[in-house]
C-alpha cells in the first residue's frame, strides 16, 4: 500500500554513501524524499503511545472475588472496628481486611487503548523514518557510531548473511558495533515482580536492521545481539523505528529496502 504524504514546501534531497560487506565504499545513493520529512516529536510520541496501547489486553476481577465469605458487622460496645466479622471474630469482606475485595479492582471496561488518526499514524511513521537520517536526533538519543553519514545503507548481500560471527564483523566495519557493545553493557536486572513472570533482565535498544523480506537469513543471524531488531519494511513501525516514543534510532537499510520504503511512502511537494 502506498501511503501519499501532501507537504506545503519543497525537501531537500539527502544524499548518502553505500557500503558493501567489508565496509567500503562503492557508491551514493539519494535517499528517498521521506527522509528529509520535518521531524515531528509530538506526533511520534501519539503514534507510539497508541500503537503500544493496541497490545493491551483488557482484564478485570471476578464479580465476587472478596466477598464470598458471610459475614456481619457486630455494631457497637464491643471493642472492634464496625466490619463484617465471621463469627470467630475475623473481620472479612472490607477492602482493609484479609482476603477482603479490592477497593478500585481493574475492570474491563476501561478504555486502554488510545486512538490515533490514519494520517496521523502515516505521518508519524515519516517522522520517525526522518529521525534516522539525522546525526545529531540520533546521537542526543544516546546510540554510538563513528559514521560519516546516516542512515547506514548497506548492498542487498547483507540480507543473504547466515552466521552471527560473520553479521558481527561486518557490523564492525560499518562502524556500529560500539552500539550493540553499549546495549550489551547496559544489560540489567528489572526492577519489580516482571522478574518472577519471565522478563527478569532489560536491554537497552541498539541498532535497527530494516530488510526486504521477512524470511531473510540475517534475521535468524542477528536477531539475537544486544538490542538489535531485524524487521521487513512492510512491518516498519514507529515502535521500531522510536522505541519509548523517543525518535532517532542507529538504523541500517539494504538497498531493496530503501526502494521499498520509496514505493510505501509518496511525498507530494509543490
Amino acid at each position: 500500500m502506498t501511503h501519499k504524504i501532501i507537504l506545503l514546501r519543497k525537501l531537500q534531497a539527502i544524499t548518502v554513501p553505500v557500503y558493501d560487506l567489508d565496509g567500503k565504499r562503492v557508491g551514493d545513493v539519494t535517499l528517498p524524499p521521506v527522509f528529509s520529512f520535518p521531524v515531528r516529536k509530538d506526533l511520534i510520541r501519539r503514534a507510539f503511545h497508541s500503537a503500544m496501547t493496541a497490545r493491551l489486553q483488557p482484564k478485570g476481577r471476578d464479580p465476587l472475588a472478596g466477598k464470598r465469605r458471610v459475614g456481619e458487622s457486630w455494631g457497637i460496645n464491643h471493642s472492634v472496628a464496625r466490619v463484617p466479622r465471621l463469627d470467630n471474630g475475623r473481620a472479612v469482606f472490607a477492602p482493609m481486611t484479609r482476603g477482603g475485595r479490592l477497593t478500585h479492582p481493574p475492570r474491563v471496561e476501561k478504555v486502554l487503548h488510545e486512538e490515533v488518526n490514519k494520517k496521523e499514524r502515516i505521518r508519524a511513521i515519516a517522522s520517525a523514518l526522518a529521525a534516522t537520517a539525522a546525526p545529531e536526533i540520533v546521537r542526543d538519543r544516546g546510540h554510538r557510531f563513528t559514521c560519516e553519514k546516516l542512515p547506514v545503507i548497506v548492498s542487498d548481500e547483507f540480507e543473504d548473511i547466515g552466521r552471527t560471527g560473520q553479521g558481527k564483523e561486518i557490523l564492525k566495519k560499518l562502524c556500529v558495533w560500539e552500539d550493540i557493545l553499549r546495549a550489551y553493557e547496559g544489560r540489567r536486572i528489572r526492577a519489580g515482580k516482571g522478574k518472577m513472570r519471565g522478563r527478569k533482565y532489560i536491554t537497552p535498544k541498539s541498532v535497527l536492521i530494516v530488510v526486504s523480506e521477512g524470511d531473510a537469513k540475517v534475521v535468524k543471524a542477528l536477531r539475537n545481539l544486544p538490542g538489535v531488531d531485524v524487521i521487513s519494511t512492510d512491518l516498519l513501525s514507529v515502535l521500531h523505528l522510536a522505541p519509548g516514543g523517543v525518535p532517532g534510532r542507529l538504523t541500517i537499510y539494504t538497498m531493496k529496502a530503501l526502494s521499498q520504503i520509496e514505493n510505501r511512502f509518496e511525498v507530494i511537494t509543490p
